[in-house]
């Protein structure tokens, strides 16, 4: 156990980035940076579940720029490749999480919800709860009130789900001692070796002998059955050239999702808030659009003073100070009905009333700075989009009849790859192993070498390989599995036993030499020079040396231990020993550590069985390709 927690536990990368992609709870909430996802394509499949390109790519830049805004790692780290596996876990863990809180009806209710909100101290004044403060924050954040509480109920079913088995976690006071010693302790340690390669010359192997092992080890010499295979492939990307997009389709998208578009435009806008609260009856909406009317006209009359209608009568703390100024902003910030509104104005002009999830709010547009993309510069890109959602709905259409018809006509490829306009292709020969690495799939060469395909000669069943990619193939030609010739191997086995040998002749050396050293018997050996050493620092030896001499009984030194690998044998010398916890905050920070780590190991435990009861792919070419990293 102590081993895995360990393994856990190392790299300060992890430790940041998982520091960093946490979402503080109660705060944000992850479907801020995940909503308005603007592309449908998968970068992974969790279940029935996916995460999209644009799901993937809005995490990813967040956790970048947190990171780069805290100044924590380095440019190189930021676009490497554990960063983005670490943004693809944690999202795949999101999935699994939220399917199993649906599964086992994890409940929060609202008296448990109102009970947190109501508790956090961010939202406490003279030690009760503000409702002040409250909308302060939820204006800042530019949330409403709903989408805030749904954000904070679902971060309390995932702890809910995360954290309750790791809670069970409990290290008892003999154990944790015992542990913290073992941990937190340093070796001064020097390391000897017999080494394989030193006794080769001193061993020979004879014609007799390499014949005896091709003899017993037929199985190690067979070349595996091959296949010659013809396929057809069904792509969607396949179906893209032959899509058509007219430019009223083009200009519709565009319109329709302009907020994709503004480029790096930025709006200045300010406001006037009539809020109508939490919950709100008809009759206080009625009353607050009644309000609003009333201020709206009296702007209409006076829009040069705007902002000190801004201050009198705007129920938005955290602009009415400032006449209502909300500062620049882009898309995406706002909420959409205020955001539709302020998109559509020109400066300096003011808006009808606005409803949202706040209240009623009068706008002014104050500046625009930047600019958006007009459609004659993205129109190549929205027809590209475009295709492609047409050539996947297509692909969605011909995939069943694809499917049926290989598998009604098995006889041929011919019949499918005519219906459907493609090429039957040919492969070369291949192993099983092969094919699963050719067509990155092993369910269609599990297949292929069934007996209804590989001696009936019938196509396979249409396999999706990868996300809208079918395939369905048959055996053109077959070679069974054959040994090979004695005089192919000979060189090699002959090598392989004198290598074994050598290892043997040094393995017995190394623990001649061990059993001496632990009697106290003088033995000529040549040493390293001295190190120490701690389990998270080896300095200048190899694992396998560190965890060596940690495995030494240390109760009289020097003590020594001995390991055989496959280098030959492997001894070490411990000649002192120091703890590094001996104050009792030292103690108690250690077992707090310790503590921690265990309920790590449940909470990851947890999530792998959750993976082991669900399909979870991921497209690594996608992945690591330009659309999926911003």
């Amino acid at each position: 156990m102590l081993e895995a927690i360990r393994d856990r536990s190392k790299g300060w990368l992890a430790k940041v980035i998982l520091a960093a992609i946490t979402i503080p709870f109660a705060l944000v909430g992850v479907d801020s940076y995940l909503r308005d996802a603007g592309s449908s394509v998968a970068v992974a499949k969790v279940g029935g579940d996916s995460i999209t390109v644009q799901e993937y790519g809005n995490a990813l830049q967040n956790l970048r720029n947190r990171l780069q805004s805290e100044g924590k790692v380095d440019q190189s780290v930021i676009d490497g490749p554990e960063l983005k596996q670490a943004v693809i876990d944690h999202l795949v863990e999101g999935k699994l999480l939220a399917a199993e809180i649906k599964r086992a009806n994890f409940v929060v209710s609202d008296e448990q919800l109102s009970h947190y909100i109501t508790g956090e101290e961010s939202f406490h004044q003279d030690g009760k709860f503000s409702q002040e403060l409250y909308d302060q924050f939820l204006t800042e954040r530019r949330r409403t009130p709903s989408q805030f509480e749904n954000e904070v109920r679902g971060d309390l079913l995932s702890m809910q789900a995360r954290e309750g088995l790791s809670a069970l976690a409990f290290v008892p006071n003999g154990v944790a001692n015992n542990t913290i010693k073992i941990e937190h302790q340093s070796r001064e340690v020097s390391v000897a070796e017999f080494k394989t390669a030193d006794f080769i010359p001193q061993v020979k192997v004879t014609e007799d002998e390499v014949k005896a092992y091709y003899a017993e080890h037929q199985d190690r010499f067979k070349v595996p059955e091959q296949v010659k295979l013809e396929f057809v492939l069904l792509s969607a990307n396949g179906l893209i050239a032959s899509q058509q997009v007219t430019e009223q389709e083009a200009r519709d998208y565009y319109a329709q999702n302009a907020a994709q578009f503004q480029g790096d435009e930025q709006r200045r806008a300010s406001h006037i808030l009539i809020s109508f609260g939490v919950s709100p009856t008809p009759e206080t909406k009625q009353q607050a659009k009644a309000k609003a009317e009333e201020v709206l006209a009296q702007v209409k009359k006076n829009p040069d003073q705007f902002e000190q209608l801004a201050q009198q009568y705007s129920q938005d703390p955290g602009s009415k100070d400032k006449g209502g100024d909300l500062g620049s902003f882009g898309p995406g910030a706002m909420v959409k009905p205020f955001e539709d509104a302020v998109f559509s104005m020109k400066p300096g002009t003011i808006s009808d009333l606005v409803e949202t999830d706040f209240g009623y709010h009068i706008i002014k547009l104050t500046e625009i700075q930047g600019s958006g993309q007009s459609f004659e510069a993205v129109q190549g890109q929205i027809r590209a989009e475009l295709m492609y959602q047409k050539a996947l709905a297509k692909f969605s259409e011909q995939a069943e009849n694809f499917s049926n018809m290989v598998y009604e006509q098995a006889d041929s490829l011919e019949p499918v790859a005519k219906e459907f306009g493609l090429q039957v292709q040919t492969s070369g020969w291949l192993s099983h192993d092969d094919g699963a690495k050719f067509f990155k799939n092993d369910r269609l060469m599990d297949i292929v070498f069934s007996d209804e395909v590989l001696k009936e000669k019938r196509n396979t069943e249409a396999v999706e390989v990868s996300p809208n990619n079918l395939i369905s193939a048959r055996v053109a030609e077959h070679k069974p599995a054959t040994a090979r010739s004695f005089e192919e191997v000979k060189a090699g086995i002959e090598d392989f036993l004198k290598q074994e040998k050598a290892a043997k002749l040094a393995r017995e050396k190394g623990e001649a030499a061990l059993a001496d050293l632990r009697a106290g018997k003088a033995t000529a050996l040549t040493w390293t020079e001295p190190v120490t050493v701690d389990r998270r620092n080896p300095q200048s030896l190899t694992d396998l040396s560190v965890s060596t001499a940690f495995k030494a009984d240390a109760a009289n030194l020097p003590a020594y231990n001995g390991v055989a690998d496959r280098n030959g044998y492997l001894l070490t010398r411990v000649t002192s020993i120091n703890f590094s916890v001996e104050s009792d905050e030292d103690q108690r920070a250690a077992k707090a550590q310790l503590q921690s780590a265990l309920a790590a190991e449940y909470r990851h435990a947890y999530i792998s069985s959750l993976k082991q009861k669900t399909k979870v792919t991921v497209n690594n070419q996608l992945l690591n390709s330009d659309q999926a990293n911003p």
